[in-house]
């Protein structure tokens, strides 16, 4: 009989148990919200100190690098210095063979002795013409004949000694020397080699360069160099220094353009930006792989916020209809008299405490159709706030204006802010507010 009892009570329990997990299941379904509510991350607008900056890739080179040439063919006789050598102004560098450079000289040297020879001569003749012309003794033809031989022979003369300079200053420079103090960075070619020169080809026998002043050279795309101006500071990162920073002043701005992959969808049209180093590091190589940070602008105590909190949508797209069960499908409202042009703006999302309309302009926009629910007391919802940013670093934009100091903004997740959030929908943050 007890066994029966309990059997029978345990039925009526089990029963009952059921029953009221069905009612909660129930009431569950219809007091629940159908919204879903989206995880947010968010944090106050402040001020901090903005620095705009402009990243550029290049190579280090000298300022000053000269390069050693011969102005005419010739055997290489000997080479006085090393590559890496450090070498004085004037200093001896390279011997040419003298032999053929020596007998133009001589050559010439000749011709202009016979040519003062020959004006000697003719200038005699003028004058003893002249005298016998005063006596009526020579015509007109004569003297005239006389005075011209002797300016072409003096003619003859000027050009036998320039032809002597030339050949002497070629003579000299068969004996190279360096045109400033500076480092051999490089020598292309050995003792008994042929070091040709002329107008045209000009053969480099060797570099010189002062690597005690270097600069970097880097390409900066067309629209960050219209923001660049010389004397803007630079931070320089060489590839050679892990976690170094040196610094220095753009000093010059190229301006024609070079263009890569002309006429492809990967063209790219880049400026050279000079910028000189401040302190050379020691073991400092030309080639060298450099970053150079541009810093353009700096705004102090500046009202800004976080990089990803801007995003776009389109203009009016508080007065989006939601499509219930799924956030991602959104319908313009049929009586919206928006714009039907596709305008974006810039924005973030404000988090309030109520849903309402869109601060736009200074004046509060009306959300039309907008759906009136229960919500839990403490509930948060996002507000559109379109706003205008100025310069950036690289973590915040400068806030011209749309917000106030203090304001909670959403600031992640990413695809959140991207993609999901819309005016009026009910979020929950993640974090406390962060100052």
């Amino acid at each position: 009989m007890i066994k029966k009892l309990y059997k029978k009570n345990k039925k009526l329990f089990i029963s009952g148990l059921i029953g009221l997990l069905i009612i909660l299941i129930i009431l569950g379904n219809i007091f629940r919200d159908d919204s879903e509510v989206i995880n947010v991350e968010t944090e106050k607008v402040g001020r901090k100190t903005i620095i705009q900056k402009v990243n550029a890739s290049g190579k280090i080179q000298p300022e000053s690098e000269v390069k050693i040439s011969a102005t005419s063919p010739a055997i290489i006789d000997s080479i006085t210095v090393v590559e890496g050598e450090y070498v004085k102004k004037n200093q001896h560098l390279i011997s040419l063979d003298r032999k053929q450079l020596q007998a133009n000289v001589d050559q010439v040297t000749s011709s202009v002795r016979s040519a003062s020879a020959r004006v000697k001569q003719d200038k005699a003749n003028k004058e003893r013409v002249e005298r016998i012309y005063e006596q009526g003794l020579a015509s007109d033809q004569e003297l005239e004949a006389a005075q011209a031989s002797y300016e072409i022979s003096r003619s003859q003369l000027d050009q036998a000694r320039a032809s002597l300079l030339v050949s002497q200053d070629a003579l000299d420079k068969a004996r190279l020397v360096s045109p400033q103090n500076g480092i051999v960075t490089r020598i292309n070619k050995e003792a008994g080699e042929m070091a040709m020169g002329g107008m045209f080809s000009l053969d480099v026998l060797m570099i010189i360069a002062d690597l005690s002043r270097m600069e970097v050279i880097v390409d900066v795309n067309e629209n960050d160099v219209v923001s660049i101006s010389i004397g803007d500071t630079s931070e320089i990162e060489i590839d050679a220094y892990l976690d170094t920073v040196f610094y220095g002043v753009v000093s010059e701005i190229a301006h024609m353009a070079e263009t890569s992959n002309f006429g492809s969808q990967e063209q790219v049209t880049n400026f050279k930006v000079k910028v000189r180093m401040i302190n050379v590091p020691p073991n400092i190589r030309p080639g060298m792989s450099a970053t150079a940070n541009i810093i353009t602008e700096v705004r102090k105590n500046a009202l800004c916020i976080p990089i990803q909190s801007l995003t776009v949508r389109e203009f009016g797209s508080e007065n989006k209809l939601f499509v219930s069960g799924d956030r991602k499908k959104w319908s313009n409202n049929e009586e919206d008299d928006t714009p039907k042009k596709k305008e974006l703006e810039e924005l973030v999302f404000i988090i309030s405490d109520k849903q309402g309309g869109v601060l736009r302009d200074g004046k509060i926009s009306l959300v039309k159709n907008m759906k009136e629910k229960k919500y839990k007391r403490g509930s948060q919802f996002v507000h559109i706030r379109p706003v205008t940013v100025g310069i950036s670093s690289e973590t915040h934009y400068e806030l011209i204006n749309g917000l106030d100091e203090n304001d909670l903004i959403v600031i992640g997740n990413y695809k959140a802010v991207s993609k999901e959030l819309k005016h009026n929908v009910q979020v929950s943050t993640e974090k406390d507010d962060k100052d």
